[in-house]
């Protein structure tokens, strides 16, 4: 199979401000923050609830009625098409925002999976419809017509942004992973200076990284990128670690950050206290993004990969930049015509999506405001 080049363009140019990032706060200040909707969702403290939670459904709700609203006031959501990249998670969330809404509704999961022939998977009671081909979107949209689901103004469109709308899974979500390890490796090889050991930074990364992990670092990257830096700092070895996790002395991330907070001489003598003191407050906020110094390299080094690639075909492209998925950016745009209302929602922290004060006074830009390529199937 092979890919085109559509031209160069944004998420803001299908979305505007129309874009959700991990801690419910819409880029359009004109729809309500998660602070906004703490009391009427029943929500404690900080806490944001992750994609995959019934809570997440209940305020992505109250900000499709109110983008609605504002769009066209006398209009109602009726129906939600949510468009994602994982059976699981994004299905979830689907169901999820459907019942808060009490909205009947359709979800497409795609992927390109060039090692398979081309199929399509119809779960007609979960309301799923699975392809291992993005270009199949478009023929989701006719069958979408066929089952006289309506599309136009009474009806709302999800787009997961990661994987979905950018770096599409199996074309292109290579060099958002990329981009994430840089900043791992970036931020503790800074933190560790001349101790930096790579060889022994990537054998501790790869290793806790797998699914067996999950439940220590509960799947979290700054969770495992503060492991990887003190491991590093030699406040732990790798195989004594990996013992006490399988053995269930080290059950989660929180017994492994209070045992660093117990060695204060230890930590102290590394020169990472104040490194470890910020993570440590933050976790004990509720915090799921609590190493932030690592996620503000995250923004730096995704916005690295964006941007046009003058002379290069678009398989090259795809190997060198984070490209907005053809195939998505039309059926928003299909969308959009019909009158539906089109938000973008990303499970991105919103310090690796959009830059801090002193990265916005220089000039840099939201990620859903960058330029960048847009590549979709040829032919």
């Amino acid at each position: 199979m092979s890919y085109t080049i559509a031209g160069l363009t944004s998420l803001y140019e299908s979305l505007g401000d129309w874009v959700v990032y991990r801690n419910l706060v819409p880029a359009d200040p004109r729809l309500p923050a998660l602070a906004d909707l703490r009391q009427r969702l029943h929500l404690p403290g900080t806490y944001a609830p992750r994609k995959a939670e019934p809570a997440y459904g209940h305020a992505l709700a109250h900000l499709l009625r109110h983008a609605r609203w504002l769009a066209m006031p006398r209009a109602n959501v009726r129906r939600l098409v949510y468009v994602g990249d994982t059976w699981m998670n994004d299905g979830t969330a689907f169901r999820n925002l459907c019942a808060a809404g009490g909205w009947p509704g359709w979800a497409f999961v795609g992927r390109d999976a060039l090692d398979q022939p081309p199929a399509v998977r119809v779960d007609s009671e979960g309301r799923l419809y699975e392809a291992n081909r993005w270009a199949a979107l478009a023929g989701f949209l006719g069958f979408l017509e066929e089952e006289g689901f309506p599309l136009d103004e009474t009806t709302a469109m999800v787009i997961d942004v990661d994987k979905t709308f950018i770096g599409a899974r199996g074309r292109n979500d290579r060099l958002i992973d990329e981009a994430r390890l840089e900043a791992v490796h970036g931020t503790v090889a800074t933190l560790l200076g001349s101790s930096f050991d790579t060889l022994a930074f990537h054998t501790a990364y790869d290793e806790l990284k797998q699914a067996p992990y999950h439940p220590f670092t509960a799947d979290n990257q700054d969770y495992l990128a503060y492991i990887c830096l003190m491991l590093g700092a030699g406040l732990f070895e790798l195989p004594d670690l990996v013992q006490a996790i399988r053995g269930g002395q080290m059950a989660h991330f929180h017994d492994f950050i209070a045992e660093v907070d117990r060695r204060r001489a230890d930590l102290a003598s590394t020169g990472l206290a104040p490194v470890h003191d910020d993570v440590w407050r933050n976790v004990q906020a509720g915090d799921a993004t609590p190493f932030k110094a690592f996620r503000y390299n995250e923004y730096l080094s995704t916005a690295r990969r964006f941007g046009d690639c003058p002379g290069a075909t678009a398989e090259q492209a795809l190997n060198q930049r984070i490209v907005i998925t053809e195939e998505v950016r039309q059926a928003a745009a299909t969308l959009g015509q019909c009158g539906a209302v089109v938000l973008g929602v990303s499970d991105k922290p919103d310090e690796a999506s959009l830059p801090n004060a002193s990265q916005a006074a220089a000039g840099m830009r939201p990620l859903h405001r960058l330029e960048t390529l847009a590549i979709g199937q040829a032919g």
